[in-house]
């Protein structure tokens, strides 16, 4: 006969090993490991991305917000989208566009004295063009302080200007792409110290913008032909808008041109040489436009949960040199890529899940911005709208083609566990690092400013410096392997969001004599 003891001892000692495999082999996982293999599974596979980076680059082509191109670009995602079968699918008005519409058809300059060498040339937007070809000399026009505008008065009538370089060409010895390093990471994971913008830097700012107010308005008066700017290196003009309201006199015309090619006119010019350009530049005003976004959806399947909204962006809007594909065809085909994957999933999320491309990012965050003040929240009247409390959490995309290597919280520490878990089967994808700070720049910041959550990426910077707001910006800047990867990502994220019992953590109300409401703005 067995000892009882022993026997009672191996029971025990089983009973421990089970509990110690347990929670390998049949605990209950807190995320959905099979969405997650079905997210990859469809985002690898069966890829959108290709043709996306196709349509919303050379097909959809530039798209300054106010012109043909933004029309037509909203119509073609709008499209796609609808193809996908995706609901109430739409391009929504968001407001009126002040300074109207601006387009050109024809960009032509070149130096023809003392030899001659064209150049690459994009016209400044919301300038006037030329009345058919013109020719001047070049002149360099330096006005540091006010006082000194009185020199150049009576002087400038029929010339073409231009200032001293702001900038001179230094050799990179670094990559030209890269990624970020492991280091790099953990350094932007880090709190840092905050500030704000000290009084002389204030000072000085309004300064130099007082003193450009001033030369614009001289200039305007002493009917000059065309004024000359220096743009990027590599012989690539950038794109870049004048502030004008839309009202009375057009801007003069203004073109943006390599800083090789102004470089070496403004050395000829300083070594006695005399200088003169020939250009010819059409471009039209179109008044009362507006701005739109393009919208599309799942909707939300639990009865109780259905109405409250997690949402994915990225602008659609673009600068009108090159084909705004890093900045941000990137994001959206991202954004469109993650929604069409749980689409084609047929999966049911308890919340609707919504993708906008926004309008009027590049001037002045007018989609997003408009999104929220006819859904979520009243800026003038500091009161919410219905869609406010119904609101879970926005995902915007818009650094460039880089893949994701995490996510900046803004500052809102409540959301950090939630991520961790939700991050943690992609970890493997290389998306790992959470930032507590803030980053800002695009429309994250339209969510974030009124107490919303809001959220950016952390993505590698590739060379998105190098070309994004230039003729450079197009399909080539995209790769398609990160924004796959991006895509299953965001999908992924999104997915967690509509299907959690609650909504994403807010921000402590905060209660300040320094702010506005107590939304944080």
């Amino acid at each position: 006969m067995k000892n009882p003891f022993f026997a009672v001892r191996r029971a025990l000692v089983t009973a421990l090993l089970l509990a110690l495999i347990m929670p390998v082999s049949s605990q209950e996982v807190s995320v959905d490991l099979e969405m997650v293999y079905k997210i990859r599974q469809e985002g690898q596979r069966n890829s959108d991305i290709e043709t996306l980076s196709y349509i919303m680059t050379d097909l959809a082509g530039p798209r300054l917000t106010g012109s043909p191109g933004l029309d037509r670009a909203n119509e073609i995602a709008r499209a796609k989208l609808a193809e996908y079968g995706l609901s109430n699918v739409r391009v929504e008005t968001v407001s009126e566009f002040s300074r109207g519409g601006w387009d050109y058809t024809r960009a032509y300059a070149a130096m023809t004295a003392p030899y001659y060498n064209n150049f690459s040339v994009t016209p400044v937007a919301w300038t006037s063009g030329t009345d058919g070809l013109i020719k001047g000399e070049v002149i360099l026009v330096d006005i540091k302080k006010v006082e000194e505008i009185e020199q150049y008065r009576g002087k400038l009538k029929g010339k073409i200007i231009m200032a001293p370089s702001s900038s001179q060409y230094e050799v990179n010895w670094e990559p030209l792409a890269k990624r970020y390093t492991e280091e790099e990471l953990e350094n932007i994971s880090m709190v840092q110290a905050g500030g704000t913008p000290s009084r002389r830097m204030m000072g000085d700012y309004m300064a130099m913008r007082e003193l450009r107010n001033k030369i614009n308005e001289f200039l305007r008066t002493e009917d000059v032909a065309m004024i000359i700017n220096q743009g990027s290196a590599f012989n690539i003009p950038r794109s870049s808008g004048a502030s004008y309201d839309g009202k009375g006199v057009q801007p003069v015309t203004e073109i943006n041109i390599p800083q090789e090619a102004y470089g070496r006119m403004e050395r000829l010019l300083k070594h006695g040489e005399k200088v003169e350009v020939e250009a010819e530049i059409k471009a039209e005003f179109a008044p009362g436009k507006k701005v739109y976004n393009v919208i599309a959806e799942i909707p939300g399947t639990d009865p109780k949960l259905k109405d409250q909204v997690v949402l994915l962006g990225a602008h659609i809007d673009s600068w009108h040199g090159g084909t705004g594909a890093a900045d941000n065809a990137s994001g959206c085909i991202v954004m469109m890529e993650a929604i069409r994957i749980i689409k084609a999933l047929d999966a049911k999320p308890r919340r609707t899940i919504r993708v906008a491309l926004w309008g009027g990012e590049e001037q002045g965050l007018f989609g997003s911005s408009g999104y929220v003040s006819t859904y979520l929240f009243d800026r003038e009247k500091e009161e919410k709208k219905p869609g406010f409390d119904k609101f879970s959490v926005y995902f915007n995309m818009d650094n460039g083609t880089g893949r994701y290597r995490g996510i900046y919280l803004q500052e809102n520490n409540l959301v950090r566990p939630l991520f961790e878990e939700w991050m943690e089967p992609m970890r493997d994808m290389g998306f790992t690092t959470i930032a507590i700070r803030n980053t800002g720049g695009t429309d994250h910041q339209s969510f974030d400013r009124v107490g919303l959550p809001g959220f950016q990426f952390i993505q590698d910077e590739i060379e998105y410096d190098r070309g994004y707001h230039t003729l450079a910006d197009t399909w080539e800047r995209l790769l398609l392997p990160d924004l796959r990867h991006n895509a299953i990502i965001t999908a992924w994220l999104a997915w967690n969001a509509a299907m959690s019992d609650s909504l994403v953590p807010r921000k402590p109300q905060m209660q300040s004599t320094q702010q506005r409401s107590p939304y944080g703005f």
